[in-house]
């Protein structure tokens, strides 16, 4: 009968050969990979990454972990051989990404590899080793990349100090633009620590042709405006690379310490040119060649200075008017010694009106302001003492504007000095120029000096003499 078929011995025999075939066939399915998938993970190194060979490399990562439970059955010598083939398998695969990640450090314009990059690197992390180095990798491709593509733009746009460092800026912002494409689905830590290292390593080529920028003596005013736009591109291309040590940023800042210097040099040497010759002053009295050309020189420096990309800074300002101003105003003195008081008063009043005109248009010039402002008022003032004295020796009342300035109570009437009896003040008072001279109308009117009829001796108002004088 049909249930003594299906039971005989040979009906059972044939079940479970067929079981033990649907347990193989799953177990081959659950602990290895098929052929077509074998074939896309072992393709060859320069093929395209597909999703066929993630979904490939995800299915081994499974197989590894899922083979671990055999490990606790009575299948360990199956377990640990499929564990040991697909531990060879994983790092095959992982060289052959890394390989290809490799490839994409060249044209790596092409935005749309970018989604299968980043997937490589994701899978990388996983071994920390190769990460690491396939980032080297990356970063030694494309460092000659960068080193070219400088010079060219040198040899196309010109040894412009400005363009080339606008080009190191956008150069080093690509770069880490595609960094982070490259490792946005990457998680472990330090990755902005990875990117950083890793631009700083493309961008150290570029160092030795940046040094030979700075031609060999440059201008005073083009010194200061390279100190100024390197300090500037340090700033903006750290913001980029951060605050690790790279070589470009190092660079950058020695070529812009080394300007800086040989800026306050050449000032150093121009001051010591204008004292090593010093120029009288002219028989005008007006500013001297040398001085004119020198604050000529201060309003480019401090034009470029206004002018500058940086915040102005308030100290490196008053450092350049210390080294500009300071020997001026030496040099001003030195060459106004051979003049009378007079003369020199006027000279030195003329020279420093143009100092201060100079400066007054610009920034962080204040306290410089107030200081020249300062001296010039007491050149007038001892312009003004010697004319005074001028038109009273010339009048013949020095003597008279003498004891009206030093005159006490306790000397008694004025009248009583000698020389400044009614009759003698009234004589000097009639000599030819005293009109234009005030003699204290109050000291003169003043009862207690006993001069009983003042309009005598004084014939004009202070009011009067000071419309004649104007």
């Amino acid at each position: 009968s049909s249930n003594n078929v299906a039971s005989s011995p040979l009906s059972l025999f044939y079940h479970r050969l067929e079981v033990r075939a649907q347990v193989a066939q799953a177990f081959l399915s659950k602990f290895q990979l098929s052929a077509t998938e074998m074939a896309t993970l072992l393709s060859q190194r320069d093929g395209p990454i597909t999703e066929d060979f993630f979904r490939a490399l995800n299915g081994v990562k499974n197989i590894h972990k899922d083979v671990k439970v055999l490990l606790r059955t009575n299948q360990q010598t199956a377990g640990l051989e499929i564990m040991e083939q697909m531990a060879v398998l994983q790092e095959t695969t992982y060289e052959q990404l890394r390989l290809r990640v490799s490839v994409c450090s060249g044209p790596y314009t092409h935005t749309h590899t970018h989604t299968q990059w980043s997937q490589a690197m994701a899978c990388l992390q996983d071994r920390p080793v190769l990460y690491k180095y396939t980032l080297d990798e990356f970063g030694t491709a494309r460092r000659p990349a960068v080193v070219r593509g400088f010079i060219d733009a040198q040899t196309c746009g010109g040894p412009y100090v400005g363009d080339m460092l606008a080009w190191l800026h956008q150069a080093t912002a690509s770069e880490k633009e595609h960094l982070e494409a490259l490792l946005k689905q990457v998680t472990v830590q330090g990755v902005e620590e990875n990117m950083q290292e890793v631009v700083g390593h493309i961008t150290e080529g570029v160092c030795r042709p940046l040094k030979q920028v700075i031609i060999a003596k440059p201008g005073a005013v083009l010194l200061y405006k390279l100190s100024n736009l390197l300090k500037f591109y340090h700033h903006t291309i750290s913001g980029i690379m951060g605050t690790s040590l790279s070589s470009l940023l190092m660079t950058i800042d020695e070529i812009h310490m080394l300007s800086k210097k040989m800026f306050f040099n050449s000032l150093s040497l121009h001051a010591s040119c204008l004292m090593d010759k010093v120029e009288l002053a002219p028989p005008d009295l007006g500013p001297t060649a040398s001085l004119t050309q020198t604050l000529s020189l201060l309003r480019e420096v401090l034009a470029s200075h206004d002018l500058s990309v940086l915040p102005l800074d308030a100290r490196q300002a008053d450092f350049v008017l210390s080294c500009i101003l300071d020997p001026l105003l030496q040099l001003c003195t030195i060459s106004a010694s051979n003049l009378d008081t007079a003369d020199m008063a006027t000279y030195l009043v003329n020279s420093l009106y143009m100092m201060k005109t100079t400066m007054a248009i610009f920034e962080f010039t204040d306290k410089r302001l107030e200081m020249l402002e300062f001296q010039i008022e007491a050149h007038l003032d001892t312009l003004i003492n010697e004319q005074a004295s001028f038109v009273l020796t010339r009048a013949g009342l020095s003597h008279i504007y003498s004891c009206v300035q030093q005159h006490t109570t306790e000397q008694g009437p004025m009248s009583n000095l000698p020389g400044m009896d009614f009759t003698s003040l009234k004589t000097a008072m009639v000599r030819p120029g005293a009109d234009l001279q005030t003699v204290h109308r109050a000291g003169v009117t003043n009862p207690t000096n006993g001069y009983k009829e003042a309009e005598l001796v004084l014939h004009r108002s202070p009011q009067q003499v000071q419309t004649l004088l104007s």
